[in-house]
């Protein structure tokens, strides 16, 4: 599926991290934070899903009116690691293909705000991932949100599930708003122009 396919079957943007405010600012649920710009942008609020374990966004990106693309931001309240139960409910419901899912995630093997967008692949040991692909197969896009590896010998599930750094704080809302416009992109004009345009 690309942007030629019709402007009525929607998109599903899931925001993967951890439910609760203990885990609000963690590098972990950076995907939690693309969601809360992107529903700001059109304009939106979550509510909880009738059909999910998930809040919820019903709205268009791209041009006004029917040229819009329909999307459902998708924030899983499962833990990480439980995230493909309610995504796979999302996408039954919704009726969207897997191909029309995208992730927006935390990725360890990037330097930290830069962006990588792709159709399928591995996990890469992301649990979140992990569970995604076991509910519905690996064909969704990704998009991801370097957050570095961690200093000296900190354990990944410590760093993870620790706050981003005062010093990377200055930078994060700038961004968060770049891996919007991503997502935006993919949207509205395909993978490869996003990636042409994010990828670095």
């Amino acid at each position: 599926m690309d942007v030629t396919t019709p402007a009525n079957v929607p998109w599903l943007i899931v925001g993967l991290g951890n439910p609760g405010p203990e885990y609000a600012m963690n590098r972990h649920n950076v995907g939690f934070m693309v969601m809360d710009l992107l529903a700001e942008r059109i304009g939106g609020r979550f509510k909880r899903a009738q059909k999910a374990q998930a809040q919820v966004v019903e709205g268009r990106i791209g041009p006004p009116g029917p040229a819009g693309r329909r999307v459902v931001l998708a924030k899983p309240m499962s833990f990480m690691n439980l995230s493909g139960g309610p995504v796979n409910a999302l996408r039954d419901f919704y009726k969207v293909p897997v191909a029309n899912v995208v992730a927006v995630h935390d990725e360890l093997d990037i330097d930290y705000g830069t962006l990588r967008l792709k159709l399928g692949g591995g996990d890469n040991g992301h649990n979140g991932l992990k569970s995604m692909t076991k509910a519905m197969g690996a064909d969704y896009h990704r998009v991801r949100f370097g957050i570095g590896r961690p200093p000296g010998r900190m354990q990944v599930a410590d760093f993870v599930l620790k706050d981003f750094s005062s010093a990377e704080r200055k930078e994060l809302d700038y961004f968060v708003d770049r891996a919007a416009d991503a997502v935006e992109c993919l949207v509205s004009e395909g993978l490869e122009r996003a990636q042409s345009s994010y990828n670095s």
